[in-house]
């Protein structure tokens, strides 16, 4: 067994393909923030006006859809039948399509205990590879050679980088395996029309975030939901381009929460919170002057999700006051600003293609006048219990990115703060 991993783990990966996902428009790009909130009607009054880029329908690659499910197959042979191959290959809605990212693949499903080393030795490779194209000189030729050689070193970052964002996609599935959480399929309805067939393991994402990170996800949850927050069981209608708005909105707020929520338990262990704080009596004022995106032109600059749920007072939705509220109110702009924006392009470009996995792309057209015209756009039925936890996953999923993120960055440094 320690001769098979330990060639696993030394497995040479073929080089990689040029990556053709380049000037692709930003799904998160956004003019202002915004919500959807459900009210007692069962149609969504959808506030949200971010701009999403979700992949058209037909576009098909394989004859599977040109972003299939993290396909995987188990080394067994009891299980190479096309019945239990279907219910073990699809473990998360995206598929991985390098070379790296396919092998990744194959570890999680038959060799999950040797994720960590697999992943510490491609990012290893990542970091050789990069150093060495740094210190190569450009040939001393002109012309054609200059462009030749630029060009080809350019492929080689493209390369670098989808590997290293299918490292980290594959390191959020882990966490989620590891959780004994199944993220949710490629959204498609049922013959009725509904999308909510998945199980609900509110309780298990309940108890991947700290007291206090769980009680701002509720005022998140109730922001969205409305009057329908204890209401499960209701079904309601709604476009999957909204739907695909407020999931990737509530990814970004996870990813702010856990980035907060890891400087708050810090402050907290060392005794260091502000006395606002710790008296859970912080600041009463909106937050809403410092909350809009300082770079409208910056792909990565949130639509400030996590600033929607603080308006409203200082109550979760218990009743009870929220110290992780009151510590983020009491950041000045500019450190709310730096926590509400996305520090890696990777991550970025995550959240955008697993979106767009899960939702598939409609087809919008701009209008002469600049709106948006969705009218070809798929409606979908979906409960509110299912949307609370396809909301939950989101944010997990956030808190999930930030993780691995960081991780991966003490390895191989491509943050931008």
């Amino acid at each position: 067994m320690e001769a098979a991993a330990a060639a696993l783990i030394r497995s040479p990966v073929a080089p990689c393909k040029p990556s053709l996902f380049l000037g692709r428009p930003s799904i998160l790009a956004a003019n202002r923030p915004g919500f959807a909130h459900f009210g007692s009607n069962s149609e969504f009054s959808c506030k949200l006006r971010t701009s999403v880029s979700i992949p058209k329908k037909g576009h098909k690659r394989l004859a599977l859809g040109s972003r299939r499910g993290l396909v995987v197959r188990a080394a067994s042979s009891s299980s190479s039948s096309p019945e239990s191959f279907e219910s073990n290959a699809k473990i998360a809605p995206l598929e991985l399509e390098s070379p790296i990212g396919r092998f990744l693949s194959e570890i999680l499903i038959s060799h999950p205990h040797l994720m960590p080393a697999v992943v510490e030795r491609q990012l290893q490779q990542l970091q050789t590879d990069r150093d060495a194209d740094k210190h190569k000189e450009e040939p001393s030729a002109s012309g054609t050679d200059i462009v030749l050689y630029r060009r080809i070193a350019e492929v080689k970052a493209n390369e670098r980088r989808k590997a290293l964002e299918e490292i980290l996609y594959a390191l959020v599935v882990k966490k989620f395996v590891d959780a004994n959480v199944s993220l949710v399929p490629s959204i498609t309805p049922d013959p009725s029309g509904r999308v909510d067939s998945w199980p609900s393991d509110e309780g298990k994402l309940e108890h991947l975030h700290s007291s206090e990170a769980y009680e701002m996800i509720q005022n998140h949850l109730a922001l969205i939901l409305g009057n329908r927050f204890g209401d499960a069981t209701s079904v309601a209608q709604i476009s999957k381009l909204r739907m695909g708005q407020v999931y990737a909105a509530s990814v970004m707020y996870g990813y702010f929460l856990r980035r907060v929520d890891q400087r708050f338990q810090l402050e907290k262990a060392m005794k260091i919170l502000p006395s606002a704080v710790e008296e859970e009596n912080g600041v009463q004022q909106s937050l809403m002057e410092n909350t809009g995106p300082r770079d409208e032109n910056s792909s990565q600059t949130l639509s400030r999700p996590e600033v929607s749920t603080l308006p409203g007072g200082n109550i979760s939705p218990g009743g009870k006051p929220s110290r992780l509220r009151t510590y983020v109110m009491s950041f000045d702009g500019e450190t709310l600003q730096r926590y509400a924006t996305l520090r890696s392009k990777e991550a970025l470009s995550i959240i955008e293609k697993h979106t767009e996995a899960l939702f598939g792309r409609p087809e919008i057209v701009i209008t002469p006048e600049g709106t948006v015209n969705s009218s070809k756009d798929e409606n979908i039925k979906i409960s509110f219990g299912g949307l609370k936890r396809l909301i939950l996953e989101a944010v997990t999923f956030g808190s999930f990115l930030w993780d691995v993120e960081g991780f991966a960055d003490s390895r191989y440094h491509f943050v931008l703060n």
